[in-house]
């Protein structure tokens, strides 16, 4: 039986989820690669954490998008898993809202982070 769990999120594009993980000072490697688990288990990611205990922390997708797989009981990072995702997820969106406002021809002409860690970002786009 597997020690991985798999928990979901609404994460889909690798580039913005490599560049959240950087964002919050994870040093990561591009996959495919083996997450390591419990009694040498293992399973594939496209993106691998390597924890200092010996076990990984990967982002598998499954078709639909990237889910965060990872042996919880061998958690080792300096956050919880529900802080992790979250901090993941909030430079994810950032990410995102500002490579698909480029695509469209915006760029971010203000940026302001809240004391509540909220980002506020003010788009602009330039008409001839």
């Amino acid at each position: 039986m597997s020690h991985f769990s798999q928990i979901k999120t609404q994460i889909r594009n690798l580039t913005s989820l490599q560049s959240a993980l950087s964002d919050i000072g994870m040093d990561w490697k591009s996959g495919p690669c083996e997450v390591r688990g419990y009694r040498g288990q293992t399973q594939t990611a496209e993106v691998v954490i390597e924890q200092n205990n010996g076990y990984d922390v990967g982002f598998a997708w499954n078709g639909h998008e990237y889910e965060l797989v990872a042996d919880l009981q061998y958690w080792n990072l300096d956050n919880s898993v529900d802080r992790f995702l979250s901090k993941v997820t909030q430079r994810y969106a950032y990410h995102t809202i500002v490579n698909e406002s480029a695509q469209k021809g915006f760029q971010v002409s203000e940026q302001q982070k809240n004391q509540d860690g909220s980002i506020r970002l003010v788009l602009q786009r330039w008409s001839a």
